[in-house]
This record gives structure tokens, sequence and C-alpha cells, in this order.
């Protein structure tokens, strides 16, 4: 089984970048400067940002679904990241050292099952849930903060 895990288009973002904070600020969303090397992932390259990036924080709806499991909440992207991460049965960086919490839904967006996985165990908790026949695609989340990570598919 093979899977792929994609970074966001980074399209609706850019525009994002040009904005004042005061107009930000109408969108959720903050201007963020990157004070470390660790703890600013990037949902669109799928690496954390390094100290001194510029980086927007923004509330996104990642979970586009009819279902009482729609699902939004804070993300950062880079501004350096133009083009969307992919990644076929490999884990991105920003996943390495993290608690990943893996949510697996149908094709209707409904929630089968979910797993936390430690550091190491991410690629092995991804085909564990696809090996279930009715489990469409999967969510990652940062599990300490909640926040969604990237969207797993069968490749």
């Amino acid at each position: 089984m093979t899977y792929r895990i994609e970074g966001l288009s980074p399209e609706p973002f850019a525009p994002l970048f040009d904005l004042s904070d005061d107009a930000l600020a109408a969108h959720r969303a903050v201007r963020v400067l990157a004070d470390d090397d660790h703890g600013f992932p990037c949902r669109v390259s799928l690496q954390d940002a390094r100290a001194g990036e510029e980086l927007i924080l923004l509330h996104h709806l990642s979970h586009d679904a009819e279902t009482p499991y729609r699902s939004a909440y804070a993300i950062y992207v880079r501004k350096v990241a133009d083009t969307p991460a992919v990644f076929i049965d490999e884990i991105p960086p920003v996943f390495q050292g993290r608690l990943i919490a893996l949510r697996a839904f149908d094709a209707g967006g409904m929630l089968k099952t979910a797993v936390l996985t430690a550091p190491g165990e991410t690629d092995a908790g991804i085909r564990r849930l696809f090996d279930q026949d009715d489990v469409d695609y999967i969510h990652a989340h940062n599990a300490a903060y909640g926040c969604y990570a990237a969207r797993v598919i069968r490749a």
C-alpha cells in the first residue's frame, strides 16, 4: 500500500503576506517571525520555519465536510513556501519528533477511527489505518496543540 502526504497549496495564502497587520486581523490572521528553528510548522512546505522566517498564523478550515467532524483551527504558512511539498511513503520533516494524531475518515467525511503515534511510529500508524477498507483518507494533527498538519491519501 502506497500513501501520499501533500502540503497545502500556497495560492490562497500568498496575498496575506502583502496585507497590513490591521488587514490581517480582519482575516483572523497575524504575522509572525519564527524565534526558533522548531515550533513553527508550515502546512505548505511541511517543514518547520527557521528562526527569523516570516509566517502567517491563520484560522484554516481543514476538514470541509458536511458532517459533525467539520474542523478548523490555527495553522502556520511560511512566506518562502511557494510549492506544496509531496511525500510518497515517507514522513515529512515537520512530523519528526512530534506526537501525531491520525484521524481516519470514510469517503463521506465521517470519522472511522483514530490513533496517536509517537515519533518514529507515524508511518506504521498510517499503514495500519489504510489496512481498513472503509478508510478513505487520514488527517494528521499535531497531538500536543491539536492543529491540522496534513492530509494523507492512498496513492
